[in-house]
């Protein structure tokens, strides 16, 4: 009798089991579709606008075809854009739409603010000059806030090279490891190392790709360093110890700078001082003393 109950009771649980199964995976399809349906749609309109020509890339190479431009500008243009950080091939085109969108975009601002209404002639050509220029100021800004953060980072990425060459490494291999630890803190120098990496990897000379990126970040500091690798290469000295004295001299000057930069606030200050603080020092002690003479000078008048 026990022995039908327990067989009953394992029927009814691998019954109920299954039944639970089929429901579940029915209904987990059933959200899973719901959940999916507006992103297939998405999907589906954004292959359709890729497979006629629509993206990105596309529609910036065709308004950039529009502006006239040499080979040797596009080169250079290219070159700031890797300094900038903008390796990506479509970067460019990018670049050079920006040069024709940007003033449409301000002649509009002023058409629709009302602005050009005042003087037309004056508003658009102040429009279109500073639209055209405007993606130049914005690259070269760009450009010297990356230097300035791989100038900030070399020190912390040669001490860390020092250590990793002392503890066995390769020169190769502790660039490797360097660019792969430091780059939660250190991204931008991390990245042009990697590029160093993968280029040795590839079979270029070794100071091929350390002067390729001295090139590619036009750093005084990292073109000092590529020259001290290359010599100590060829003149077969201790790269750690090489390493270790042009770090102390990086901080030294990193210091230097910055002790300059404090020298120079005592110059700087002097304009606030007059133009902000003494109108108000003058407007409150002179003040009330200018105000009591008005009114002494009033009672004589009226006397």
């Amino acid at each position: 009798m026990g022995f039908l109950i327990f067989t009953f009771l394992v029927v009814f649980l691998l019954i109920a089991s299954g039944g639970l199964l089929l429901f579940y995976r029915e209904a987990m399809t059933q959200r899973i579709s719901a959940v999916l349906a507006p992103h297939t749609t998405q999907r589906g309109f954004l292959s359709v606008l890729q497979k006629s020509g629509f993206t990105l890339g596309n529609m910036a190479e065709r308004v950039e075809r529009l502006l006239p431009k040499s080979q040797a500008e596009v080169s250079v243009v290219q070159q700031r854009l890797i300094r900038a950080g903008y390796r990506s091939e479509s970067a460019v085109n990018i670049f050079y739409s920006a040069k024709l969108l940007v003033p449409v975009t301000l002649g509009l601002v002023a058409l629709i603010t009302g602005i050009a209404h005042y003087s037309p002639f004056f508003v658009y050509a102040i429009a279109l000059g500073l639209g055209f220029l405007v993606p130049d100021f914005w690259l070269g800004r760009r450009i010297t806030v990356r230097q300035s953060r791989i100038r900030q980072g070399l020190p912390d990425v040669l001490d860390l090279l020092v250590i990793c060459i002392e503890a066995g490494l390769s020169l190769d291999q502790a660039t490797a490891r360097t660019a792969e630890e430091l780059r939660g803190a250190q991204p931008a120098i991390c990245d042009e190392l990697g590029i160093v990496v993968l280029e040795q990897r590839a079979g270029r000379p070794r100071a091929d790709a350390w002067r390729n990126f001295a090139e590619r970040t036009d750093v005084p500091s990292v073109r000092s360093l590529v020259s001290v690798l290359v010599q100590s290469e060829q003149f077969g000295t201790s790269i750690a110890k090489t390493l270790r004295v042009h770090s102390d001299t990086l901080r030294t000057q990193r210091r230097q700078r910055v002790e300059e930069q404090a020298a120079k606030t005592t110059i700087k200050l002097v304009f606030p001082l007059v133009l902000f603080i003494f109108p108000s020092l003058f407007l409150v002690t002179l003040g009330p003393a200018v105000i009591i003479m008005m009114d002494s000078f009033q009672k004589y008048l009226k006397h």
